[in-house]
């Protein structure tokens, strides 16, 4: 899952000892002579003029092309906040995705950091679209212009949030959203053939989290699902779910379940 368990910006060797590919000079061998490759860590040095900075690091494991496989970095701007009148502070940050064997874009999305509990939310593809730069002729202007597209659509960021916050459900919403936020993860046939107690699984973790309103079920069940914090009788056998660890799953559900949240601001 992308939480942040510090709210300083990492230096260098941080990263690096996360992440050797962010570092790689060269593309992967079996990149052909005019593949353009532009090392990560020089977005990170451009994206900091632009006052961004690295809060969290992740890394593909990787059995082939080790030193070039897809990684992720996120990005944070402490000059940009949003504080809401119950005390609840959320980061917008800006996730980047790259790997320098010729499978990959420099990918920008818009994202979400909530302090109160460390959970980190990506934005759907409906309301906030992938933004990619190649690495053919990269230059600082292309980027910096990027980065202004995404700080000048945060406030569709703030007004979802703002909505889910004003969005009251009733038990049956509650629990369908549940039951639908699992079917994302585990799919339908899976769900037919394991059970899950929907009373437990929709309690919140902490007092923050208390709530009928969709912000509140949606951190309470985005966590639970995420962090595999549940768990789930399969035949005879009782077990506890996994932690998502892979970050390009945890991206695709975190998107998936921020887009089904969505579905509750028109019902």
């Amino acid at each position: 899952m992308l939480n942040l368990s510090t709210h300083t910006f990492l230096t260098k060797e941080q990263i690096q000892e996360k992440g050797k590919s962010i570092f790689a000079v060269s593309g992967a061998s079996h990149t052909s002579e005019k593949y353009s490759h532009i090392p990560t860590y020089q977005v990170i040095e451009d994206m900091k003029l632009l006052g961004w900075q690295v809060v969290d690091v992740k890394e593909v494991k990787a059995r082939k092309n080790v030193g070039h496989q897809k990684h992720l970095i996120v990005f944070r701007n402490n000059d940009i906040v949003i504080n809401s009148k119950n005390k609840d502070i959320v980061y917008p940050q800006i996730l980047l995705t790259n790997s320098s064997d010729g499978k990959n874009s420099f990918t920008f999305r818009a994202g979400l950091f909530r302090l109160v509990c460390e959970n980190g939310l990506v934005v759907s593809d409906q309301d906030f679209a992938d933004i990619k730069i190649r690495h053919y002729g990269y230059k600082f202007e292309e980027l910096k212009s990027t980065i202004t597209k995404i700080v000048e659509k945060l406030p569709l960021t703030v007004e979802s949030m703002n909505k889910f916050k004003q969005i009251e459900l009733v038990e049956d919403q509650i629990l369908d959203f549940a039951k639908q936020a699992l079917i994302v993860r585990f799919g339908e046939n899976e769900m037919n053939r394991i059970t899950v107690d929907y009373n437990e699984f929709i309690k919140p973790t902490r007092k923050e989290d208390k709530g009928t309103d969709l912000w509140s079920v949606f951190n309470v069940i985005q966590e639970k699902v995420l962090e595999g914090d549940f768990n789930y009788t399969a035949g005879s056998k009782t077990r506890k779910a996994r932690k998502i660890k892979n970050f390009n799953q945890d991206i695709e559900l975190n998107s998936k379940l921020y887009e089904l949240a969505t579905t509750y601001c028109f019902n």
